[in-house]
């Protein structure tokens, strides 16, 4: 009985982190091109617009141009 009660807590936990996310402080879109003098990209959103975003170091070498990106601002 603890380890079901454990296994539906832990479920519970994991289902609940992605509800913390506010949605509306997101910028998610297309990498359409990055810049290494001030570690930023531009990506294009669903809506057809387009935003410059300066990511840390470590952050702008994981983003790749022609994937997809979330940057919480």
């Amino acid at each position: 009985m603890k380890k079901v009660v454990l296994v539906l807590a832990t479920a519970l936990m994991l289902f609940s982190c992605g509800k913390e996310i506010n949605h509306t402080n997101q910028s998610c879109g297309l990498i359409v091109s990055d810049n290494v003098e001030d570690y930023s990209i531009t990506i294009r959103k669903s809506n057809g617009g387009y935003e410059t975003i300066t990511l840390q170091p470590g952050d702008w070498v994981n983003a790749h141009v022609g994937s997809e990106i979330c940057v919480q601002k």
